[in-house]
């Protein structure tokens, strides 16, 4: 059968030199893939994007996972490099990167896949969808591509970062996106033997906060420590053990990372610990900022210790940021990958009367959020993670449903979603928190995805990005 051959450009105001040594740095692969696309990293023979370079991804496909292993087959710098599929899912695939220089400032990057489905004549019918989808994760590796070369690349000052917790979903996107940015990054792990491929060994320090072990003279020297860690709050009722495990994971990783930076001959300058928006507990429809005071719940008593954990940094001279963090929309972990499945089958639901107020935010301004607090010493303190517009569970429901082109019918009654889930269901679902990001509005912050549906059809490769995106022209 004759290959089809795919091609989507796009303008980036940018060198091309820059854009070229862009995809030759660590953690490029994990960035520019989609957080909806069903592969991960999980190989790599060799380094960058040089001839002969060889990544393995695991995959899914239709719910069956296998390897696709793909070669570079070519390169020339600051014109091009290719790659083709070794073993995969596809007959044939071969993917050309091209880059062009239209002025010393602007280039236009050029994606060109040759490709062809297995199975010969019986695959024609499904080579519509195959060109589909390969538009829809271009447009998304292009629009972060391209926001990040025009408004992050070549305008940080770099930094050596050590973060804990980078094996969320939070931490894994935080990794990618700050050594493509210029930043040197160093994860601690508790298991020596599981790391992302994007890292290599020196940049993977085993710790184990639970007995105490962390040695800051093997890491060197960091300029800013970035504490992710915690256990998922939303999963299974809130029992004694579960409690535990809930308030251990965030006080005790806080607590070593404290002690551990304090003996060090030169601590470093910036440490950001996790803390989340549960502190404010239940808000109604009151508008919240970092001024406003915690309640007595659980979830509210947990991040209220979680941050009087990180206390003793700022006691020793180290500028310390509390990230509440919002609710944060990405397929690839959290709320919204659970309600994706129901959602996308026509089975959406709202939860009680709707009423109460969810504040989101998207991934890019999580990441862009933090690389903001990493260059701003003037902020310090709680920070609230949010985007500026909470929504209620009515309207978030009804966006997201339509985002997917599905209506959105049911109703969970507040008495249902007691007994399944009692009190955590009691604080996290229903509970109302109408959060606003006052600190990083006030320093100057430019959110990426102000709007909801924006946010989520970023996230999930959906038109409204692209509608909006065409918009903003």
């Amino acid at each position: 059968m004759i290959k089809e051959i795919f091609t989507e450009k796009i303008k980036i105001n940018a060198p091309v030199p820059a854009l070229f040594a862009w995809h030759e740095r660590d953690g490029a692969i994990s960035r520019l893939t989609p957080p909806w696309a069903p592969l991960s990293l999980v190989a790599r023979k060799g380094k960058g994007i040089d001839k002969g370079v060889e990544v393995t991804f695991k995959i899914k496909i239709f719910g069956i996972p296998m390897k696709w292993q793909a070669r570079h087959i070519d390169y020339k710098e600051n014109a091009m490099f290719r790659d083709c599929q070794i073993k995969g899912p596809f007959a044939f695939w071969e993917h050309s990167h091209l880059f062009h220089e239209r002025s010393t400032d602007l280039s236009v990057m050029e994606d060109q896949v040759r490709f062809q489905l297995p199975f010969g004549i019986f695959s024609l019918p499904f080579y519509g969808y195959a060109k589909r989808e390969l538009k829809r994760m271009f447009f998304y590796r292009h629009q972060v591509l391209k926001y990040d070369m025009e408004n992050r690349v070549g305008k940080i000052q770099k930094q050596r970062i050590l973060i804990s917790g980078g094996s969320g979903a939070i931490g894994k996107a935080l990794v990618s996106f700050l050594k493509t940015c210029g930043h040197e990054v160093i994860c601690l792990v508790r298991n020596p033997l599981l790391r992302d491929q994007d890292n290599r060994s020196e940049d993977v320090h085993f710790w184990d906060p639970y007995s105490n072990i962390l040695d800051m003279d093997a890491i060197g020297p960091v300029d800013a420590v970035i504490n992710l860690n915690g256990v998922d709050i939303s999963k299974g009722k809130w029992n004694f053990s579960q409690r535990a495990r809930i308030l251990n994971s965030r006080v005790i990783c806080t607590r070593v990372l404290v002690e551990k930076m304090k003996k060090m001959s030169h601590p470093p300058s910036t440490f950001i610990s996790a803390s989340a928006i549960g502190f404010y507990g239940e808000g109604g429809s009151n508008r919240l900022t970092e001024e406003s005071k915690d309640k007595d719940c659980f979830i509210s008593r947990v991040c209220r210790q979680w941050e009087e954990a990180s206390l003793g940094a700022a006691k020793a001279g180290i500028r310390t940021v509390q990230l509440r963090i919002g609710v944060v929309l990405t397929p690839a972990g959290g709320a919204l990958e659970r309600m994706l499945l129901p959602f996308s089958m026509g089975l959406g639901t709202r939860l009680a009367d709707g009423k109460q107020y969810m504040s989101w935010i998207g991934m890019e301004d999580v990441l862009g959020g933090m690389l903001h607090i990493l260059g701003n010493e003037e902020i310090c303190g709680p920070v609230n993670l949010t985007a500026p517009e909470p929504v209620t569970n009515a309207e978030f429901t009804q966006t997201l449903a339509r985002i997917l082109g599905r209506r959105a019918p049911f109703v969970l009654p507040k008495a249902v979603v007691l007994a399944l889930w009692g009190e955590m269901g009691k604080e996290t679902l229903l509970a109302s928190a109408r959060v606003i990001p006052e600190k990083l509005m006030t320093s100057g912050y430019r959110f990426v995805h102000p709007e909801l549906e924006m946010a989520l059809g970023h996230a999930l490769g959906r038109g409204a990005a692209k509608k909006q995106m065409e918009e903003n022209k």
